[in-house]
């Protein structure tokens, strides 16, 4: 027996790090490792140890012979990936080599200079990986600050409801909250409780991990229309975020829109289109699954700018959408180049996946047809919204059609943009406004002595959970070379004086304790429900249940 890695696999290479046998790749030494949509297992070398599934953050590894229903296809999916290559040999330069020898120990770096006061602004997976590697290697002293009252970043606010063992790598992250060394600031606000430069003066550094929050613009008429939204918009609605008020999002259209083919537009399209009653019994906002039982969404048209064979999509995600129980999937066989790279696919390529899809030219003059769907139109982009007759709402989206033909109007009542995502600017920080990031050497803030970036604020909008980690370590790196050489500005402030100034600028902020006290009163209000949890969707819900400690006997 084998084991195989499935579709939540998150890449951030726990696993590899523990195989005794070296048969996971790719590994974090090798370069397809960056651009990797998961990991797989070679099912000659793998030994049966289990070391992998039991170390795997998201619960993505399985006993190959346990694998029923759509998760069987990765069984071949892993074996597909060596179909061409010998198995690996475990050398002295294999991940997990330990050779049987007489111990050395080497002089560590923490030895190398005074113990750290650093301060990381986000606690999603980037900051997390961040506090991780310096709370491990250092004896650093750690502040986690986020904007909100609650912890998680991505994992809590922008994975699907559906994919649970995606957040399964909270948990893993959790455990950092009652660090000895760990202090937690939610609810501050750095750019107007604290400054940047309040920040600096009161630690050695500050690594700022805020992401990418703002969706990309189309840049055509029309797309400021009500209706016309960021993905990352309903994405934070359906994961009660209280940035998007509950009654943000109109699902009263039959069609609904969405600009883009990645893993993003395939949650909102699959979250739009599915039973209901699947997503009950997940951690969804309530008010979300309110409004998606009384949904006249029935057809969801997923725009690709370019061919099947360009998806940017990973293959896991397309894959669990073609087989979505209740929902029709259509290529809209509009132009001929479409149906062209899907025959002529290779049995591994994504694009092979639509093969046994309908394939139809839709009318888009007609009304959805009865019952549920989601249509892949490629080839085509928009280049305008039209509004109808209610003031500043979208009728329809006008889309190109193929080379020498007329543009198409796609009626709709809502959309989606899935184009990708870009970073704000961090007041007191320099910031590429081409980019949306931070400029950055090797995670070190240009003219910025003591600070530093990690995640999709510094390489931008690109990998998933994952790809965190050895983006933290690289930032981690480089803050700890700068220790050893002297090049961290020495703090004028305490912590303790630290602690005073944000208790004087913010009465709410949220610590440990606080945070536990959430995931309490969150855990609780699920309880007469099938979900494990219903969330607090406002701030002043947030902070109202902090404060509700449990009281000693």
């Amino acid at each position: 027996m084998t084991y195989a890695i499935t579709q939540t696999c998150c890449s951030d290479a726990t696993c590899v790090a523990v195989c005794p046998v070296n048969c996971i790749h790719p590994t974090p030494e090798e370069r397809s490792f960056r651009g990797t949509e998961m990991l797989y297992i070679d099912p000659r070398a793998c030994i049966d140890c289990g070391a992998c599934a039991d170390a795997c953050p998201v619960d993505a590894i399985f006993p190959a012979d346990t694998l029923t229903g759509p998760r069987k296809a990765y069984v071949d999916i892993n074996a597909a990936y060596y179909a061409d290559t010998e198995p690996a040999e475990v050398t002295d330069d294999s991940p997990n080599f330990h050779p049987w020898d007489r111990p050395t120990f080497e002089r560590t770096l923490p030895a190398d200079f005074r113990p750290l006061r650093v301060a990381v602004v986000g606690t999603g997976p980037a900051g997390m990986y961040t506090a991780e590697d310096l709370l491990l290697h250092t004896g650093a002293e750690v502040t986690l600050i986020d904007r909100l009252p609650v912890a998680g970043g991505l994992v809590r606010y922008g994975v699907a409801p559906d994919h649970p063992a995606t957040r399964k790598v909270g948990d893993t992250f959790a455990r950092l909250h009652g660090h000895p060394r760990v202090r937690m600031l939610l609810g501050l606000r750095v750019g107007e409780d604290v400054t940047v430069e309040e920040l600096a003066a009161h630690h050695d550094a500050v690594v700022y991990a805020v992401g990418a929050a703002d969706g990309r613009r189309l840049g055509v008429d029309g797309e400021d229309l009500a209706g016309s939204l960021s993905a990352s918009t309903f994405v934070a609605w359906y994961n009660a975020h209280p940035d998007v008020a509950p009654d943000a999002i109109d699902l009263s259209a039959e069609r609904v829109v969405v600009v883009g083919n990645g893993n993003v537009a395939l949650d909102v399209a699959r979250i739009l289109v599915m039973d209901p009653e699947e997503l009950a019994g997940t951690d969804i906002a309530g008010h979300a699954l309110r409004a998606l039982r009384g949904s006249n969404v029935r057809e969801v048209v997923l725009l690709g700018r370019r061919g099947p064979e360009d998806a940017s999509c990973t293959r896991p995600e397309l894959l669990a959408l073609t087989q979505l129980p209740g929902v029709d999937l259509v290529v809209d066989d509009h132009d001929p180049r479409t149906g062209a790279a899907i025959d002529a696919a290779g049995p591994h390529d994504k694009a092979a996946l639509l093969r046994d899809v309908t394939r139809a030219e839709v009318d888009w003059s007609a009304p959805p047809p009865a019952g549920r769907r989601i249509v892949f139109r490629f080839h085509s982009a928009p280049v305008e919204v039209l509004a109808g007759d209610a003031a500043g709402a979208v009728r329809a989206v006008r889309v190109s059609g193929p080379a020498g033909t007329e543009d198409v109007d796609i009626p709709t009542g809502m959309l989606l943009k899935a184009i990708g995502y870009r970073g704000t600017p961090v007041p007191g920080l320099p910031f590429d406004e081409a980019a949306g990031t931070i400029p950055h050497t090797h995670g070190r803030v240009t003219g910025q002595p003591g600070a530093y970036v990690v995640g999709w604020i510094k390489r931008g909008p690109s990998g998933g959970i994952g790809a965190n980690r050895a983006c933290a370590a690289e930032t981690v790196g480089t803050l700890l070379a700068d220790a050893v050489d002297g090049a961290l500005p020495t703090p004028g402030g305490s912590s303790r004086s630290f602690r005073r100034l944000v208790r004087r600028r913010n009465r709410d902020v949220v610590d440990a304790r606080g945070l536990a006290a959430i995931e309490r009163a969150e855990l609780a209000r699920g309880r007469g429900d099938r979900g494990p949890r219903a969330r607090l969707a406002t701030v002043p819900e947030l902070v109202a249940a902090s404060k509700r400690r449990r009281l000693l006997p």
